[in-house]
C-alpha cells in the first residue's frame, strides 16, 4: 500500500528531489581513513596479547611476578602458618596449584579488567558456614553481570556457546568478582588493552608492513647501472647472463662477504639505503611499543625496547615495576580474595603478599625495619603494627601490651 502511494505521488510530480549544493565538489576517495581493530575483549586479547610480542610479554611478566609472591594469612591476633584456607590456596583444584590459579586470575584481570573466581562448595562446618572445596578461575569474556532493580548484581551468567549457567548471589556469593577502576561502567573494569588499543594497532601494522616489505618489495643493497658503451642502450643477452652468473658465484653468500667487485666499462655501482621515511617508520614502531608498555605499567627496558639500559637503571626499573605495578595489583586481588573467603568461614581474615620475602624490595624493607626499630617512643606492638605484624601473644593467650 505504501509503495503504491509513493509511486502515485512520484507519478504526479509531488515528490521533491533534494540534493546538497556542495555535492558536485565532494572528492570521493577511500584512502586516508584509519582502520582500527575491534575493541571487544576477545578481539583485543587476540590482537594485543596473542598477536603482539610487547603485550604478550607485559601480561606474562605481570601475572607471573604477582603469582609468585608468597602469601600470608592473619587476623587481628595471630598469623597462621597452617589454615584450611591456606591449604585450599595451595591446592585450589585437581588441575592447578596456587601459582597456576593466581597466574590465570591475574592474566584475566590484566587482559580484560575483570577477574572471576568460582567457589565449589562442600559440607558446612561446625558453625554452619559452607567451606569451599575447590576454586576455579572463569574466563571473563564468557561472564555477564546481571544487575538487580537497585543496580547491584543479583547473579552472574556464564555462557559457553549456546549453554548458560546462572550463579545466584545470596548471602555468600559463589563468585568473587575482582575488577579494575572504570570511570564509565558500574559493573565491569577497564582493561589496559583498551587504553593501549591505538598503540597496539600501530605496532601490529608496522610489523605487517615490515613483513610485506621483505616479501614483496625488499630494498636491495645496491644497483648496477649500465651507462651505455659504444652506442649500445642495454647489455647484450650474453653479457647480461655472464654478469648475473659472476654475481651469484663470486659476490653472494657468507664466504664472499666484503669481496671487491670489478666492473667493466659502462657499468656503475649505486648503493641503496633506507630513506628518511623508512627510518622514521621504525621510530614510530618503537614509540608505539613504549606506549603499550606504559599502559601496562612495565618499564620499557624490561621488555627489551631500545633505550638507555645500564645495570643501575635496570635495577631501579625492576624495583619500580614491583612497587608501582605488581604490588598494587597483588594487594588488591589478595585483599578481595581474603574478604570473600572470610565470608565462607565466618572469620575476619586478611590475605596479603609477604613483603619481607620479596627480593626486589629488600633494600626498602631493610630501611623500614631499621627506622621502626630505632624509634624508642613506640611500643613493641606499635612497631609490629607498622611492619604489618599482629600483636605478640603471651603464654596466657592474650596480646602483650
Amino acid at each position: 500500500m505504501l509503495r503504491k502511494l509513493f509511486q502515485t505521488k512520484a507519478a504526479q510530480g509531488d515528490v521533491a528531489h533534494k540534493a546538497s549544493a556542495a555535492g558536485p565538489v565532494i572528492a570521493w576517495h577511500g584512502a586516508g581513513r584509519v582502520a582500527w581493530s575491534p575493541r571487544d575483549t576477545v578481539s583485543l586479547t587476540r590482537t594485543g596479547f596473542a598477536a603482539n610480542p610487547v603485550g604478550f610479554r607485559a601480561v606474562r611478566m605481570i601475572s607471573e611476578a604477582a603469582a609468585a609472591l608468597p602469601l600470608i594469612l592473619q587476623d587481628n591476633h595471630a598469623r597462621y602458618d597452617d589454615h584450611p584456607l591456606l591449604s585450599l590456596l595451595r591446592r585450589p583444584n585437581g588441575g592447578q596449584g596456587q601459582s597456576e590459579l593466581l597466574e590465570a586470575l591475574y592474566g584475566q584481570l590484566v587482559l580484560s579488567g575483570n577477574g572471576y573466581v568460582e567457589a565449589v562448595g562442600g559440607a558446612p562446618d561446625q558453625n554452619g558456614a559452607p567451606l569451599p572445596q575447590e576454586l576455579h578461575v572463569l574466563r571473563s569474556d564468557r561472564m555477564r553481570v546481571v544487575p538487580g532493580a537497585d543496580g547491584w548484581p543479583v547473579a552472574f551468567e556464564y555462557s559457553v556457546g549456546a549453554r548458560k549457567h546462572r550463579f545466584a548471589v545470596g548471602d555468600v556469593s559463589p563468585i568473587c568478582h575482582i575488577k579494575t577502576f572504570h570511570p564509565q561502567d558500574d559493573h565491569y573494569g577497564l582493561s589496559p588493552l583498551q587504553a593501549a588499543a591505538m598503540a597496539l594497532d600501530v605496532h601490529n601494522s608496522a610489523s605487517r608492513w615490515s613483513k610485506a616489505l621483505l616479501d614483496n618489495a625488499a630494498r636491495p643493497s645496491g644497483a648496477i647501472v649500465y651507462k651505455g658503451y659504444e652506442g649500445q642502450g642495454s647489455l647484450p643477452n650474453e653479457q647480461y647472463e655472464r654478469l648475473v652468473s659472476e654475481m651469484e658465484s663470486h659476490h653472494q653468500g657468507a664466504r664472499n662477504a666484503g669481496r671487491p667487485m670489478l666492473l667493466e666499462g659502462g657499468l656503475d655501482w649505486k648503493p641503496m639505503g633506507f630513506s628518511p621515511s623508512d627510518m622514521e617508520f621504525q621510530k614510530t614502531k618503537e614509540a608505539a611499543a613504549r606506549e603499550v608498555a606504559l599502559a601496562f605499567g612495565v618499564p620499557p627496558m624490561l621488555l627489551g625496547i631500545p633505550g638507555d639500559a645500564t645495570y643501575a637503571n635496570y635495577q631501579e626499573a625492576n624495583r619500580a615495576f614491583y612497587r608501582l605495578t605488581v604490588l598494587p595489583l597483588a594487594q588488591r586481588v589478595t585483599a578481595a580474595l581474603g574478604s570473600w573467603l572470610s565470608h565462607h568461614t565466618g572469620d575476619a581474615l586478611q590475605l596479603s603478599p609477604d613483603l619481607d620475602q620479596l627480593a626486589a624490595l629488600a633494600p626498602e624493607r631493610d630501611a623500614q625495619w631499621a627506622r621502626v626499630s630505632a624509634a624508642p617512643f613506640l611500643t613493641d606492638d606499635e612497631k609490629r603494627a607498622l611492619l604489618g605484624l599482629p600483636p605478640r601473644v603471651t603464654q596466657g593467650g592474650d596480646a602483650d601490651g
